[in-house]
């Protein structure tokens, strides 16, 4: 940085400062896309959401099953309130204990003429995960955080779900039997394959030792992906009330403003330098009673690849290759400003990144500064035409102005609505 903050420093009396500001004002629906056929994201390729049941204790009468969750994508998290996995038995098969995990609901256990009834009867269950503060022996490795899972670029550490539960032994593992079928996340926008038969997991017990989950020929792995739907343009607005409503129905109440919607992405040019130039970002909350925990944030820009700082957000890049690298995702610094408060003096998150001008192709014209893509957890934006995005003054030249005294040019702020789907 010596020699940015010498350029910087030097070039303090001769600088041009910019108001360049982009707003983008967006509400949340259940399309990935309004015109999206296809559920291929670019900026995430291969990811997806890995589900799979590992046989490993069998006593004669029940098998035990791990069941593993993994969200293998790079930038998107399962949010609150969590996952809700469910999938219906072939042959009303029960659920005789759970730990890690709880069914939603019993079912008619009154088949079972015992004192102690199953977990769960149900020929359709719902599994969700337990509390942070689940007792001890009601847990499990890998549980009991809500439902929620990071991605792979925000938290590694926090990208994995188990449970366990205990079943019947018969018709679960018999090759003639059908498999559990109708496997849902219970997260909107995600669609379940099929159940298909994999190789029995290895597991590391410690630094020496290493287990192996029942062969039984029917260890489970079941894939969720995201899938889009078309939205007429009737309905896309008709989905503003449900928005306004959580997934559990529960209301969460907009600040009223004229484009009622529950984030706010600004982007702000605020300096250009010789060499660099610096952009402020504002994320603002207008949900009255709604936080965001763990919040991201990714763009789409070419200059990225020369992004030198930035303050205040944690970065990584995506989509690296060779030299092309012009998307990230930006994400809040634990226990600083990990969490986007809701509406209020505090209802925002910002940060500053400084960028080195790439000069075969850096301009301010025609919309290049701002970004061509932008997401909030995972929930994509339709961004504006270039021929909105703010511009200098008509006549004004890079080229011709001399960098002399400091010059501010106040541009008119446009505010946009962009459409946020959420998957």
């Amino acid at each position: 940085m010596g020699v940015q903050e010498r350029e910087m420093s030097s070039s303090a009396g001769r600088r041009l400062l910019f108001l360049l500001l982009l707003s983008f004002l967006c509400f949340s629906g259940d399309d990935r896309s309004l015109n999206g056929d296809i559920a291929y994201d670019p900026m995430d390729p291969d990811g997806n959401v890995t589900i799979k049941w590992d046989f490993i204790i069998f006593d004669g009468n029940h098998y035990t099953v791990l069941v593993s969750i993994y969200n293998y994508q790079l930038y998107r998290h399962i949010e609150i309130p969590g996952w809700r996995l469910g999938w219906t038995w072939p042959k009303h098969e029960a659920i005789w204990d759970m730990r890690g995990a709880e069914s939603t609901n019993q079912g008619d256990c009154s088949r079972f003429k015992v004192s102690t009834l199953p977990h769960c009867c149900d020929p359709s269950p719902t599994i969700i995960d337990l509390p942070l503060g689940a007792p001890y022996n009601f847990r499990t490795d890998n549980c009991c955080r809500g439902g929620v899972l990071s991605s792979l670029a925000q938290d590694p550490s926090h990208i994995q779900a188990s449970f366990k539960m205990v079943i019947d032994s018969r018709n679960v593992t018999d090759e003639a039997n059908p498999k559990p079928y109708n496997f849902t996340l219970g997260v909107p926008g995600y669609t379940c394959s099929n159940a298909t038969k994999v190789a029995a997991s290895k597991f590391k017990t410690d630094t020496e030792r290493t287990t192996q989950a029942l062969d039984m020929g029917s260890d489970l792995l079941i894939l969720a992906v995201q899938g889009i739907s078309n939205a007429r343009d009737d309905e896309k607005y008709s989905r503003l009330k449900e928005q306004s409503s959580d997934s559990d129905g529960s209301q969460n109440p907009l600040l009223c403003t004229q484009h009622m919607c529950p984030i706010s992405v600004h982007w702000h040019v605020k300096v250009s330098y010789k060499d660099y130039w610096r952009v402020k970002m504002t994320i603002t909350n207008y949900n009255m009673n709604k936080n965001y925990s763990d919040w991201n944030l990714v763009l789409q820009h070419p200059n990225l690849r020369s992004l030198l700082q930035i303050f205040s957000f944690n970065y990584h890049p995506l989509l690296q290759y060779g030299s092309l690298n012009d998307t990230g995702v930006f994400w809040g610094i634990k226990h600083y400003n990990d969490m986007l408060l809701n509406y209020g003096d505090n209802g925002n998150v910002q940060s500053e990144m400084l960028l080195h001008k790439d000069t075969e192709e850096f301009t301010f014209k025609g919309g290049w500064p701002f970004p061509r893509r932008i997401s909030f957890n995972g929930h994509d934006c339709v961004m504006p035409p270039p021929d909105l995005y703010p511009s200098l003054p008509k006549g004004y030249s890079m080229a011709s102005s001399p960098l002399l005294p400091d010059v501010t040019v106040f541009l008119s702020t446009i505010f946009l609505s962009v459409v946020l789907v959420l998957l």
